[in-house]
């Protein structure tokens, strides 16, 4: 398929990438950032990305007296000749023409440049395929390609391998309203669609389960994964607030009702800022762990309850605490009680454990979305998302140590994604250390689970867990700090800067790191009724004749 000519190389450096003269024939304004070309060497293509543009002229002196351009015959005949246009490029990926036809192509890391005067093209269809796979031309590899989105000014899709995707922790990073949401729906359609992973979503604004916000024109609402699955089985809604579950149109699996013996005292001082903790308070958690072991919670609320004063100052006095902290940590504890109205404060009644349930789910390959309904606060979100995680990693480790005993492939996990939004609150400097979430980012990679990261505040993430993360889908941000985070570590991170800052507001993003063979700038994908179809949905018409085509087979 034949490319669309745009100019030249004039010079460069392996370094610090190349540069263009755009041709007088190819209009500047139809340039963007982030487009996707290819340099067409003696030898080599070279797959590169637009970083930069900028106007220059053979003559200084044209710049200081203008020419009266009223007449345009004039300023053809300037343009191309005194002025033109300069194009930044880094090439990425390079593939030798001569394979390029045959079963051995192969691409490879960039080592060496083209010479002056290589042709510069726009990328067609093919090469787009043949860089990032297609989910029809790749059918019989391992891979399992997801259309995701299509390059600027192109229709052809951009397809993710989501096998190799979801095998390191990953981030969707944008400041408010840039549609961080609807490409993580995406993203956890495409690992059930394609069945590259499985999903535990700790759905806090209640987004992915049942039903979506409306976003784009002719649909007030887009389906959740519960509804959009529901002919393959494959999605579970476990719901802390069951009547809002049934409420908006979903059905409730699972209601979840967690007891305090799950609690840990890491997990209050997970939530020092939303209780106001001291640190007194914080380290007195701990002695009362080991003073009442699991029970430790209800028994300390129930020997404060009370009221004896006796009894207080007497345990005080054994453990060597101040009745006044004792009673400070208290009411921080008291407002946890009644806000988070879903803990079980009867430790001693016999339950049936619903994490333990929700653990086996996974196991078996059903994705599992945590729907939180009015518990839509920050504090029954980091302690509910902390717990059911600790036992996740916990039953994942277990499991992953019987599959390398028995080398059977029925004992091996599936690779498992916990998908968390607000993820600063759970991985920033001071929590990540404490935080099952931390250790998924930094070490779980062997055990088949990794995270997927929802945040508009890439900043507030410890440095070494960014470090960790494979993959980043960078939409629209503006704070400076959360551009410097997002790039911490990206080799050409100015010419990544410049791509960042020219995105739009919506409906696009900068794809960078593991998951993707080289950096591009995509259009993300409608989540719309002919995504639905897809994934195998159908609805009213469509259903109804599929039915009758069934029925017809029947007695063909």
């Amino acid at each position: 398929m034949n490319r669309n000519f745009l100019g030249n190389i004039i010079r460069g450096s392996l370094l610090e990438g190349l540069e263009m003269k755009l041709s007088p024939d190819v209009p500047l304004e139809h340039i963007k950032a982030g487009k996707f070309l290819v340099v067409s060497g003696e030898q080599y293509d070279f797959f590169s990305i637009i970083t930069d543009l900028r106007l220059a002229t053979t003559n200084e002196q044209m710049l200081a007296n203008p020419p009266n351009f009223s007449n345009d015959l004039l300023r053809e005949v300037i343009s191309g000749t005194g002025t033109y246009s300069v194009v930044s490029l880094r090439p990425m990926l390079m593939l030798e023409r001569a394979a390029r036809e045959t079963s051995e192509r192969k691409l490879e890391p960039v080592k060496t440049i083209p010479s002056h005067f290589a042709r510069v093209e726009e990328a067609n269809d093919d090469d787009v395929a043949l860089v990032f796979g297609s989910e029809t031309l790749n059918r019989d590899s391992d891979k399992k390609y997801f259309f995701i989105g299509t390059p600027l000014d192109m229709e052809q899709p951009v397809c993710l391998d989501l096998k190799t995707f979801s095998e390191r922790s990953s981030a969707v990073f944008g400041r408010t309203g840039t549609g961080k949401t609807f490409i993580t729906r995406l993203l956890l359609a495409g690992f059930i669609h394609t069945d590259a992973a499985v999903n535990l979503v700790f759905d806090m604004h209640n987004e992915y389960g049942t039903k979506g916000t409306f976003e784009g024109e002719g649909q007030k609402s887009v389906k959740g994964l519960q509804s959009l699955f529901a002919h393959r089985g494959k999605v579970k809604v476990y719901s802390l607030d069951k009547k809002g579950t049934i409420g908006r149109g979903a059905q409730c699996d699972r209601e979840v009702r967690i007891s305090v013996t799950q609690i840990e005292p890491e997990d209050i001082l997970l939530l020092q800022e939303e209780l106001r903790l001291n640190p007194t308070a914080a380290e007195y958690t701990y002695i009362l762990k080991n003073a009442f072991n699991d029970t430790w919670l209800a028994d300390f609320m129930q020997l404060m309850d009370r009221g004896d004063q006796t009894e207080i100052n007497d345990f005080a006095a054994r453990r060597n605490l101040l009745v006044s902290s004792m009673q400070a940590l208290w009411r921080r504890l008291d407002r946890l009680r009644s806000i988070c109205r879903f803990l079980d404060f009867n430790p001693k009644e016999e339950k049936i454990d619903v994490i333990d349930d929700l653990i086996s789910d996974l196991l078996k390959g059903i994705s599992v979305v945590v729907e939180f309904g009015d518990y839509d606060n920050m504090m029954s979100y980091l302690l509910v998302a902390n717990i059911i995680t600790r036992r996740v990693e916990e039953a994942y480790k277990k499991q992953t140590e019987t599959y390398l005993r028995t080398l059977k492939e029925a004992d091996k996990p599936k690779q498992l994604v916990i998908t968390v939004e607000e993820a600063h609150k759970f991985l920033n400097p001071r929590a990540a250390s404490q935080t099952s979430f931390g250790k998924i980012a930094r070490e779980l990679r062997k055990y088949y689970v990794s995270l997927l990261l929802v945040d508009q505040r890439p900043s507030g993430i410890d440095d070494e867990i960014l470090s960790q993360i494979g993959t980043k889908i960078v939409a629209a941000l503006s704070d400076e700090k959360d551009i410097n985070a997002v790039l911490s570590g990206v080799s050409n991170a100015g010419g990544m800067r410049s791509i960042l800052a020219s995105l739009d507001t919506k409906q696009q993003a900068l794809i960078m790191g593991h998951g993707v063979p080289m950096p591009v700038v995509v259009r993300t994908r409608n989540y719309d009724h002919e995504f639905y179809a897809a994934m195998g949905f159908l609805d009213g018409e469509k259903k109804r004749e599929k039915v009758s085509a069934d029925i017809s087979k029947m007695f063909d």
